[in-house]
């Protein structure tokens, strides 16, 4: 068994002395030699390469803090010239424009030498002769009274009729166009009609509405604009602004919000940031009664004047006229002189007064102050034009008042219709106030 154990131990022993001998052999050192000056090599190599590289990256970081000054100094260099040039030139560029040119609008000349029972003849016959638009003298009287009362018109009727043409060749028959504004879907603030200040180019975007505004201010023409299908958004929204102040009495107060800051180089007619609503300019919007559209509200109608366009006017052989350019001055003398000439009669407005008391009974509807100072001011203008009286209060009452029955319980009115009917044809006579009984009629009907 020692045997054995011993025999074992000198094997292992034997093993390891030729292991030793192996590694101490004089091949064995040489690669040793050759193994050591790899790794030498090698070491030197990435060191070598690691001290080039941060050489270069402080080389490059030095010439970036050399550069980044002058790149600074460029950037303001170019701020400041875009400032100079901001401050030299206006953020409005049009309305400065104009500015320019205001001193030939002033020296404008106009043919005032009119009544206006010539102009309702004169601008029916010039839309037949020159544009190949007819109609009806009865409906040119009624645009030209609601000139009159309020600087806002609502001309509503089928497609087809005529109601932007009519505003349009009122424009062309004055030698000054019309401005035609497409109201968009979307629209809810006023300036989506006059436009906004761009931060990023530092202009502001002027409409052709805003320069029409601003230009309108600069002379005594007469001036359209026309809300072309006005209800396909909600003139509540985008309108409420002109609304309001069209309701004020003093002109020169109605300023108009245009930008909230003031810069010295800004426009002359803008006087911190408001822009007055100039006198001698009418907004005419057309509207549709369909699906697509929003009803017009009570505020709004009450506010405006509403012709109904329903059916076209025959062609007629029409005299050959020229436009002429007519000043808001002597158009508002031609309303003033009417109003005093020809005042609603003391006999109609008894009537009107037996009438109001009639529906206030009846249906619980009046005419309001508002409505009875329309009534006084577009009767006598409806005279002048050409007319009667009672085509004047047929023609307001339909439109202002019987209007409001639709409010009410339609069962109701339908039973009471034919008492209202018989009420007024007493009250006025039995072949007076056609638009009013087909308006009842038509009531009676849909109910």
């Amino acid at each position: 068994m020692f045997n054995e154990f011993f025999s074992h131990l000198f094997n292992r022993i034997y093993l390891i002395q030729e292991l030793w001998n192996a590694l101490t052999s004089n091949v064995a050192i040489v690669i040793y030699i050759i193994i050591l000056l790899v790794l030498f090599f090698v070491t030197l190599v990435l060191m070598v390469n690691i001290e080039y590289n941060r050489n270069a990256l402080n080389d490059l970081n030095q010439d970036h803090k050399k550069e980044e000054p002058k790149q600074e100094n460029k950037d303001i260099k170019k701020e400041e010239e875009r400032q100079e040039e901001t401050n030299q030139t206006s953020r409005f560029y049009m309305l400065t424009e104009i500015d320019k040119q205001k001193e030939a609008m002033r020296q404008k000349v106009y043919q005032d030498e009119i009544t206006l029972e010539r102009l309702c003849i004169e601008f029916r016959d010039y839309a037949a002769s020159q544009l190949k638009l007819y109609y009806d003298i009865e409906d040119i009287r009624r645009f030209i009274g609601g000139l009159s009362v309020s600087h806002i018109m609502i001309l509503q009727g089928m497609s087809g009729t005529g109601k932007t043409s009519l505003a349009y060749a009122f424009g062309d028959y004055l030698n000054n166009p019309a401005v035609i504004v497409p109201i968009q879907p979307m629209w809810k603030e006023r300036t989506d009609l006059i436009g906004y200040y761009n931060e990023f180019t530092k202009r502001f975007n002027e409409t052709t509405l805003l320069q029409k505004l601003y230009e309108a201010n600069q002379n005594d023409q007469l001036y359209v604009t026309v809300l072309d299908e006005m209800n396909i958004a909600r003139v509540e929204y985008y309108f409420a602004e002109f609304l309001s102040l069209l309701e004020l009495p003093d002109h020169d107060k109605r300023k108009l919000d245009v930008i909230p800051d003031v810069w010295e180089n800004d426009p002359e007619q803008l006087r911190e940031g408001k822009l007055r609503l100039p006198s001698n300019m009418w907004f005419i919007g057309t509207a549709n009664n369909d699906d697509s559209t929003f009803s017009i509200s009570d505020k709004v109608y009450d506010r405006a004047m509403v012709i109904n366009l329903d059916k076209k006017a025959r062609p007629y052989q029409a005299k050959e006229v020229k436009g002429r350019s007519i000043s808001y001055q002597k158009f508002q003398s031609l309303i003033d002189e009417a109003q005093k000439t020809y005042e609603l009669t003391q006999r109609n407005l008894r009537r009107l007064k037996m009438l109001d008391q009639y529906l206030i009974e009846q249906f619980q509807i009046t005419f309001g102050n508002r409505i009875m100072e329309q009534i006084k001011r577009y009767v006598p203008i409806i005279v002048s034009c050409g007319g009667s009286e009672l085509d004047a209060l047929d023609d307001m009452m339909s439109k202002k008042v019987l209007r409001k029955l639709e409010t009410k319980n339609m069962v109701y009115v339908k039973s009471a219709a034919p008492g209202l009917i018989k009420f007024i044809e007493e009250l006025f006579g039995e072949d007076e106030m056609r638009q009013c009984i087909d308006y009842i009629n038509q009531i009676e009907i849909n109910a």
